[in-house]
């Protein structure tokens, strides 16, 4: 069975292990892409969306190691 195009919050709230309230805040803020959709306007998260906003962090990330390295430290 093919997985689904569209996630409920929940479900991308357990891809990230975050909380349901956490993706809500990252939907609202603009900072991963969703649509609403029905009369109660609930929102969903196509599964490409998240692949490409998990890529995205994995590459934020880098470039903050990268800026950031970790330093020994001084023998004590």
């Amino acid at each position: 069975m093919p997985e689904p195009r569209f996630l409920l919050l929940s479900d991308v709230a357990a891809e990230l292990n975050v909380s349901d309230s956490q993706v809500y805040h990252m939907v609202r803020g603009g900072e991963l892409p969703a649509i609403k959709i029905g009369g109660r306007g609930q929102w969903r998260v196509e599964r490409a969306q998240l692949e490409k906003y998990i890529q995205e962090k994995y590459a934020e990330t880098a470039a903050w190691v990268r800026d950031n390295p970790l330093t020994e430290r001084d023998p004590e």
